[in-house]
Parts: C-alpha cells; sequence; structure tokens
C-alpha cells in the first residue's frame, strides 16, 4: 500500500509531527529552501518581465533526489511548510523541483504542532497560493536587482566585499542618524529636588517638585523660599483607575521583551522560538498579529479560574497594530496553558516562561489601583510640592505577570501615604535639589531597532531577525557594551538652620549595554547611498514597498508590474554612480599638522577599515600609518588621538636581517617581523615595548608553536603535522586534515598524508546571508 508523504522544512518539526500521525504517513524535510536564485549572475531576465532563473542549492541535490524517490511511491502528497509568504514559496519550488502532480498534491497549513491541529490541516488541503508565492518572488528578485547592482560599484569606489541590501540599509541609516544626533546634542543641565516631610504624627512623606531649575542659584533660592514658608497640606485627590495586561506577543514585542527581561538577542530568541515551535510547544512564532483563536481563549480562561478563581478571569481579544497583518493569523502563545514546563533547556524554558505568561496573563482581569495625590502649598507661592501614592485594590493579572513587569507596572510595591488631612501643616525633614543632565538620543539596541522598523512599516515578522543579523555580519554596525565616564554634579542640601548646603559629587555617566554603533565603513556606505540611491534609503519608499508586497499577496497587483516600476527608475541612478571618483566617496579628511615632522595628518577609509596617515601619499615609498582602534570613528577622531596612533606603529629596529615593527591592528597590538604577525595580549602595554622585549617575545612565540609540532616533511613544507585543542591533526597548506584514531601521528609518512588529504570529505561551507539575501 502507497504511503501518504508529508514534507515539512526541518528534521525537528518531522519528528515531532510523525509521533502524531497515523500509521501510512511519511514526513520527510526539506532542510529549508532547495532552490534559489544562483549565486553566480544575475539570474533575472529583464527584458522578459524580469523572469528568474532558479537553480537547486548545491547541498540540497541528495536531499531532493531523496524526496523525488519518496515522492514517486506515495499515493498523496501533503505540503506543510510555514504558513507565511516564506513558507509557500518553499511549498511551490518543491512543487517544480519535484515535478509534483496537481492531481496528488495539497498544500497544508497549521499555526502550532499539535494533533489536534494537523488533523484539522489534513481535512482542509488547498491548492497552493501563487500570490503569496508571487509575494516572495517578487522580494527576491527586488533584492537580487538592488545587491546585483549596488554591490559592485560599492566594491570598486569603496571596498571589496562590501554589499547593499534594500532594507538592510534602511536599518544601517536609522542606526547612523541616530549616532549623529548623539554626535550633535548639545547637553544642558537643570536641577530637581526631592525630600522627605513629617506630618503632625512624624510619619514621613515623600514629596518632589516637578517643575525643573534652570541653574543652582533658583534652586538654592528654591529651598530657601520653602524653608521660610508654610508648608500646609493644600489639597487631598483620589483617583481609582484599571491598569490593564498587554497584549499576547507577536514576533516583535517577544523579541523587545526577550531582550529587555532575559538579555537575549533578537538572533537567539528566533532560535529558541523555532525549536519551541517545532516541538509543539507554541504557535508559530513569525507573526504581527495580536489575536488569539476561539481554542486559545478558552484553554488560557480555563486555567486561570482554576489556579486563581473566576474573578481573575477577562477574555478579549486584542485588535492588531500593523496594517496588514498577513504573515499569520495568531499572537505567539502556548499550545497546551497547562503545561509550565516545556523544555529541559534552560534559555528555551525562560522564554517558553515568557510566552506562557504573557499569554495568560492577556486573558486576565485588569489590576484596580486606588491612587492618592497630595498637592502641598509652600505659602503664598503659586508653586507646589506633591506627593503620590499607589496601593493595589486587586491584583488581577499583576498576580501573575508582576514579576515581569515593565517599570510603569510597578504598582504592587504599594507605596501608601500615611493619613494627612487638608490644612495640616508639615515640617521639611530632608530637603535637597540634585544636578541632573538632559540625555542625548539612546542608540538603538537589537529589539528597539526591531520596534523602529515596525513602527515605520518596514520588514515584516520574518524578515526583523535576518536584517540584525545582517548589518552586524557586514560589519556596518557592531553591538558593543561600552563603560561610562566619571562625571561631577552638584547636590544643594537645605540645612536645618536654613543655610544650603553645597556639594560635589561623582557619577559614571554614559555607559551603553549591548547597544548598535555604526562603523566606519557604515557610515561610508550609507552616506554613499543615501546621496546616490535615495530611494533605496528611503524610509517611506522602502514601507511602501511592504504595501505593494501585500497587495501582490491578496492578487491585487501584478508582481512583474510593481518590478518594472521600481527598476525604471533604480538602472539609471545605476549607470550614473558608475562615473563617480573613488576619492570623492570617502574623502581623507586633513586634522592637523604633525609637531615632530610639521607632516599634515590625514584620516582616511582604506582595504581594512579606517587609518590615521603622516603626511601625502608616495608612489615609491611607504608612507606611516596606524589603524583607528575599535571605539575610534573618522569622525570624532582628533590630533592627539591620531598622532597617539601614530606613535604607537614604529620601528623598533632589526632582528635576523628583518625590521620589527609594534604596531595597532584591526583585532588589537601586534608585533610583525618581516611578514610574521606576533599578537601582543590585552594585559601588555604595547606602548612599553622596545627591541629587547620584542625578541623575547617573539622567541617566546615560537617555542610555543615549535612544541605544537610533532612532524614535518622536507617535501613539502606547508604539510605539517601538529598537536591541536583536540589532537593531532594534519595542517595541509590552508587545509586541516583529522588524522583517524587508530593511526598513529609519529608513523605517518609525506605519502599517508597525502592520502589523508585526497581521502578528507569536502570542508562544509560557513552559512552565510548572500549578498542580496532578502533583508
Amino acid at each position: 500500500m502507497a504511503q501518504r508523504l508529508m514534507i515539512v522544512e526541518s528534521p525537528a518539526k518531522a519528528k515531532t509531527i510523525e509521533g502524531y500521525l497515523a500509521k501510512g504517513f511519511l514526513v520527510k524535510s526539506s532542510f529549508g529552501h532547495i532552490r534559489d536564485l544562483p549565486k553566480k549572475g544575475l539570474a533575472i531576465d529583464i527584458a522578459n518581465d524580469f523572469a528568474p532563473t532558479y537553480a537547486p542549492l548545491a547541498d540540497k541535490e541528495k536531499i531532493i533526489k531523496e524526496l523525488k524517490a519518496a515522492a514517486a511511491k506515495a499515493s498523496s502528497i501533503y505540503l506543510a511548510t510555514d504558513e507565511d509568504r516564506e513558507g509557500e514559496a518553499i511549498s511551490w519550488h518543491l512543487f517544480e523541483s519535484l515535478a509534483l502532480s496537481s492531481k496528488n498534491t495539497k498544500r497544508v497549513v497549521f499555526r502550532e504542532i499539535t494533533k489536534k491541529a494537523i488533523e484539522q490541516a489534513l481535512l482542509h488541503p488547498r491548492d497552493l497560493d501563487m500570490h503569496l508565492v508571487n509575494a516572495q518572488q517578487a522580494r527576491r528578485v527586488l533584492d537580487r536587482l538592488v545587491g546585483f547592482e549596488i554591490s559592485p560599484i560599492l566594491w570598486k569606489k569603496i571596498k571589496r566585499g562590501l554589499s547593499a541590501g534594500r532594507v538592510q540599509s534602511v536599518a544601517v541609516r536609522l542606526i547612523v542618524e541616530q549616532e549623529r544626533s548623539i554626535e550633535n546634542f548639545k547637553q544642558s543641565t537643570f536641577f530637581q529636588v526631592k525630600g522627605i516631610l513629617q506630618g503632625e504624627s512624624g510619619a514621613d512623606i515623600p514629596v518632589y517638585y516637578s517643575k525643573k531649575l534652570s541653574d543652582s542659584s533658583e534652586a538654592e533660592s528654591f529651598l530657601l523660599t520653602c524653608h521660610a514658608s508654610l508648608l500646609t497640606v493644600r489639597s487631598i485627590e483620589k483617583k481609582a483607575s484599571l491598569r490593564h495586561p498587554s497584549a499576547p506577543f507577536s514576533t516583535s514585542t517577544l523579541q523587545q521583551e526577550a531582550s529587555q527581561r532575559l538579555g537575549f538577542s533578537v538572533n537567539a530568541t528566533m532560535q529558541l522560538a523555532q525549536r519551541l515551535y517545532e516541538h509543539g510547544k507554541i504557535s508559530y512564532m513569525r507573526t504581527d498579529s495580536f489575536h488569539l483563536s476561539d481554542e486559545a481563549l478558552a484553554g488560557a480562561a480555563s486555567v486561570i479560574q482554576a489556579e486563581y478563581g473566576a474573578s481573575y478571569v477577562k477574555t478579549r481579544q486584542y485588535a492588531t497594530r500593523a496594517k496588514q497583518a498577513q504573515e499569520a493569523h495568531e499572537a505567539i502563545r502556548p499550545t497546551n496553558f497547562r503545561q509550565k514546563t516545556a523544555s529541559k533547556d534552560a534559555r528555551e524554558q525562560k522564554l517558553y516562561a515568557l510566552i506562557w505568561q504573557r499569554a495568560m496573563a492577556s486573558q486576565m482581569a485588569a489590576a484596580r489601583i486606588s491612587r492618592t495625590i497630595v498637592h502641598i502649598s509652600i505659602g503664598n507661592q503659586s508653586a507646589e510640592l506633591t506627593a503620590t501614592g499607589e496601593v493595589i485594590e486587586f491584583d488581577g493579572f499583576l498576580r501573575l505577570y508582576g514579576d515581569v513587569q515593565h517599570e510603569e507596572d510597578k504598582a504592587h510595591e504599594n507605596n501608601i501615604l500615611p493619613d494627612v488631612r487638608e490644612g495640616e501643616r508639615l515640617t521639611i525633614k530632608e530637603l535637597i535639589a540634585m544636578e541632573r543632565f538632559s540625555r542625548p538620543p539612546a542608540r538603538y539596541g537589537e529589539a528597539a531597532l526591531v520596534k523602529k522598523l515596525e513602527e515605520m512599516g518596514i520588514g515584516r515578522p520574518s524578515t526583523y531577525a535576518p536584517i540584525i543579523h545582517t548589518i552586524q555580519k557586514r560589519e556596518y554596525a557592531q553591538k558593543e557594551s561600552r563603560e561610562g565616564t566619571s562625571r561631577a554634579y552638584q547636590v544643594l542640601t537645605l540645612g536645618t538652620k536654613g543655610n544650603v548646603q553645597k556639594e560635589t559629587k561623582t557619577e559614571i555617566a554614559g555607559a551603553q549595554k549591548n547597544k548598535l554603533f555604526p562603523t566606519d565603513m557604515g557610515m561610508v556606505v550609507n552616506d554613499f547611498l543615501t546621496e546616490h540611491f535615495s530611494n533605496i534609503v528611503d524610509y517611506s519608499f522602502t514601507a511602501a514597498v511592504e504595501d505593494e508586497l501585500d497587495k501582490i499577496s491578496e492578487g491585487k497587483k501584478a508582481w512583474t508590474e510593481m518590478i518594472r516600476h521600481f527598476y525604471d527608475r533604480f538602472h539609471p541612478q545605476v549607470e550614473a554612480s558608475a562615473q563617480l571618483e573613488r576619492s570623492n566617496i570617502a574623502p581623507a579628511r586633513a586634522l592637523g599638522q604633525d609637531p615632530d615632522t610639521n607632516a599634515t595628518i590625514y584620516v582616511k577609509m582604506g582595504r581594512f577599515g579606517a587609518y590615521v596617515q603622516l603626511g601625502e601619499d608616495q608612489p615609491d615609498k611607504k608612507v606611516p600609518s596606524a589603524s583607528l582602534l575599535p571605539h575610534q570613528m573618522m569622525q570624532r577622531i582628533t590630533l592627539d588621538e591620531a598622532i597617539a596612533l601614530l606613535k604607537a606603529n614604529r620601528s623598533l629596529g632589526v632582528h635576523e636581517g628583518e625590521d620589527i615593527r609594534v604596531a595597532i591592528g584591526r583585532y588589537g597590538p601586534y608585533i610583525r617581523h618581516g611578514q610574521t604577525f606576533y599578537s601582543i595580549p590585552k594585559d601588555q602595554d604595547h606602548h612599553s615595548f622596545d627591541l629587547k622585549r620584542a625578541i623575547d617575545w617573539i622567541e617566546k612565540e615560537r617555542a610555543r608553536k615549535e612544541k605544537q609540532i610533532i612532524k614535518s616533511f622536507d617535501e613539502n613544507k606547508d604539510v605539517v603535522i601538529l598537536e591541536g585543542r583536540y589532537g593531532p591533526y594534519i595542517r595541509f597548506g590552508k587545509k586541516n586534515i583529522r588524522i583517524p584514531k587508530e593511526q598513529a601521528p609519529e608513523a605517518l609518512t609525506y605519502a599517508d598524508c597525502v592520502a589523508l588529504e585526497k581521502n578528507a570529505p569536502a570542508r562544509r561551507a560557513r552559512k552565510k546571508a548572500r549578498q542580496d539575501k532578502k533583508a
């Protein structure tokens, strides 16, 4: 009897689904995409309505062969890839590549991997949705055109290996513009007043002054006015309010919450969510919807009532903010609300607990808050001091979600004010005015950048993580944590005798944790694209593209029409930019004169990033130069910093007929002896290296490397048997060859090494984003 075949993307998903299906079903995995536009060449026939030419991926030929064989034996075939555009496109590529027939091939989708969901999907199969496929094709073709035509210009004009992507370039622009806003920010100072008053009962009442005072003299005057004035309770205001829970997670809000609460990167969050989904623990994790199914609503209500009581149940649906919530139709939620533990992996469990709590809390009653505001008069002044307090009358969803709440949700701390009455006289126990500083715009973290992109309508749930990954991999931005700097501030304290004591204190300001900083290369590429390809990095244009793709997915627009409209404007820009001079794209900037030589010091952009140079270029002579340190940028580096870099890059003398230099490179300080490089550890001060110390270090490194050598061969100096971290291996030129356990490394001959190299499996290519991959 012929089997029924179901094809999904991942082996983990296949294994989970196979456990739910009856006998007679075979579940196979395509391991993601099986074909794409080939890496070489444009593979798009522009004259023939942008017809794409697809080719099997190099590492998928064996999988395609296996799937063809399984499909040939199957009575019916179900394409069960993910439910978004990308998943629909994968199903279509499978249909085409495996030469399937529509007579016995159907498309099935499910938003969660549970027995019930899969059985329901099999009862309601459908045909492939070519509108969704065409929307994905349009995105792929558009991104290939942008990458294929702009990237070579970047290679010629700026640096080999650079790439431009339609959405990644917009994300870089956001980071660069934010950085420049920070650079141009003019800081101002002000004073804030807070303190503690006492009522007639002697109880403490925390108070604050809501207005900012411009300088220390105004702050001192205000403190003295408070001391000289009668402080009385002017009025007491009581307000009842409700605090409602947040919606269950969409892709972007999950990424933001996991970053803030768990410290997970966007990429890590999606990988963990993918595993939870594939193991049937959560619903589909790429979604811009806040909707919950009737089944999910009933499941959450049942658990809430059982654990907390009927008064805690509040069934509700949340409106989806996205204009076109087409990627999926339900929020991220547990597949079983009764299951609190979903994985033995600690990180997976933390993310699952966050998803479970958020979805559960969204179906719980609002917290009822009683808020008290006490207005305190200062003599006959119009200004007043204020005291506020809150009490939770009913905790509602905070009972569950209180431990992962946001700053504004901290009402559960029950800040209760003591009883006071109108007209009651108050005395000052403590009153201070503290100098504060206006804050520059905040740099984006990964999750904050995703939030901004979503607000602007740029990207979709399936693209956020690839965008963030790509801009860092291309080294247009880097995620860093930086220590703050010490800053002095004034504190004015009102004394009991009416005097004001002034004190200067210090604090650490400007610390950055896991923020995205643009690199010099990112800034140069952004400026080039902004000037010469304004529509590519235009925010409204990029958001409009997403709207156009949505229209294609709904069958309201032909995908070739959209591409033609774009390309007719885009291609002339490409042709015009090809005439630009390289020196005009990343011009050198003169920093000033070197005090020792009077030569001009420049900062420039080179093949390996930004560097400083002493004097003019000379065709027949190497000009002194030094790379910028990781935290330094072309736009900010000062003359003194450049001089220090050049001094650090210096010749120490000659050893064994070769020059020894100490310098700073992309990865830190190093010693160069002829053509050999020796890294200087971070705990060593490279400024203190002289010739003797450098020679000692070289000899030490040579001895260390010598100990690694088990055997070398006169026949070929590039073939060496070494002792490595994981055991002995053969270094065959630039290739490392594993030595079988049964063979003694010392006994290997040169011929043995050649044979092992010949029979070694091909090195697996590193997974990397193609230069024109969707982002």
